[in-house]
């Protein structure tokens, strides 16, 4: 646990640096939120209709803008070699690289709905309704971005695969991660079926998504 403490804290002080990643996936959610005004036009109504799926599709390509740094750069120096040869599992280590991006990239996205939503004209009920469902989504973001990650960092042009693989198993988490805030907001499906499918797959990846990066970097590494 101790090992995995200092992994945790060592992966959330890179990406805090400049240039580790998680300062530009807030920019670019702030980039797109802001954005989307300009291109839907003075309607307040539509908008406000459009809001929850800006701020979901915002984050989900926020959060792809930085998985391809969650292994690359440990490749790069041989830290990712010596985190395989350890005694620490890989899987457990896997998942405490994937909270620790979480934590550095996620989490941000999350604290600043709430103040982004007033640019979609959303009152404070649907901007709290929206940030409920990124807190329990995101995860299920990072731990299945992991996976492509693993995939890719030994791969020429790995960014691209990544995006291609990431992308289609994410959609299902945008679907009820919308449905859920759109439910919250105007109705008329309740929010808890929506929301419960959402942390379901959270869940689901949490324990799959560390078993097959490592698999991935076993595999990839050999």
């Amino acid at each position: 646990m101790t090992a995995l403490g200092a992994l945790i804290r060592r992966d959330i002080r890179i990406a805090l640096r400049i240039g580790g990643g998680a300062l530009i996936g807030v920019l670019f959610f702030f980039t797109v939120v802001v954005l989307m005004p300009f291109a839907v036009g003075p309607d307040l109504a539509l908008l406000t209709r459009l809001g929850p799926a800006i701020l979901w599709l915002g984050a989900l390509l926020s959060s792809l803008l930085t998985l391809d740094r969650l292994f690359t750069a440990d490749h790069d120096d041989g830290s990712l070699d010596l985190i395989v040869m350890s005694r620490t599992p890989l899987e457990l280590a896997c998942a405490a690289k994937a909270l620790a991006h979480w934590l550095a990239a996620g989490l941000p996205l999350v604290i600043a709905t709430p103040v982004l939503g007033l640019l979609l004209n959303l009152d404070a009920t649907a901007t709290g309704a929206v940030a409920l469902t990124l807190l329990a989504g995101t995860p299920a973001l990072t731990f299945i971005g992991m996976i492509g990650a693993a995939l890719a960092v030994t791969m020429h042009r790995g960014g691209l695969l990544l995006a291609v693989l990431v992308l289609p198993l994410s959609i299902p988490v945008l679907i009820f991660g919308v449905a859920a805030s759109q439910a919250a907001i105007v109705g008329p499906l309740p929010f808890g079926a929506p929301f419960s499918i959402l942390c379901a797959l959270s869940l689901v990846s949490f324990v799959i998504g560390p078993f097959a990066a490592a698999t991935s970097l076993r595999n990839g590494l050999d």
